[in-house]
């Protein structure tokens, strides 16, 4: 499905912004930065208009946001294969290149939790070093 198509869907305004960076994302194989995404869209990117665009596209459930750690946040597009909120989404971190990949088909676990706690959403963030990593040998 194109961009138009999923704002459609959404029933989401058609904007530039928006679109290019659904585009953006539906091309790369891996979750990107701000700063990966501020490259490729060049003189389009405002960084006002940046923050909207994705907390629009988060809201819509078109994209999700990974945070790394306190430093490092990245974003990926929902696709068809992404499981639904209710089941466990991985990502994997590369501690090497600092790739973040989404892992699906999670094997559920079931946290204990105390009573009257209930659970909304869980993030899975897995580090490691990815295969590409570990077969061309440049570990730290």
């Amino acid at each position: 499905m194109n961009a138009i198509e999923l704002l459609k869907n959404k029933g989401l305004k058609k904007t530039a912004q928006r679109i290019m960076l659904i585009n953006i994302l539906q091309k790369a194989s891996i979750a990107l930065t701000e700063s990966d995404i501020k490259a490729e869209m060049g003189d389009l990117y405002d960084r006002i208009t940046f923050y909207r665009t994705v907390q629009t596209l988060l809201d819509a459930d078109i994209i999700h946001r990974i945070a790394v750690n306190n430093v490092i946040v990245k974003y990926a597009l929902n696709a068809l294969h992404i499981p639904k909120p209710e089941m466990n989404h991985a990502h994997f971190f590369c501690k090497n290149c600092h790739s973040v990949i989404c892992i699906g088909d999670t094997p559920s676990v079931e946290y204990k939790l105390p009573e009257y706690f209930s659970v909304d959403e869980c993030e899975i963030l897995i580090k490691g070093i990815c295969a590409n990593c570990r077969n061309t040998k440049k570990l730290f």
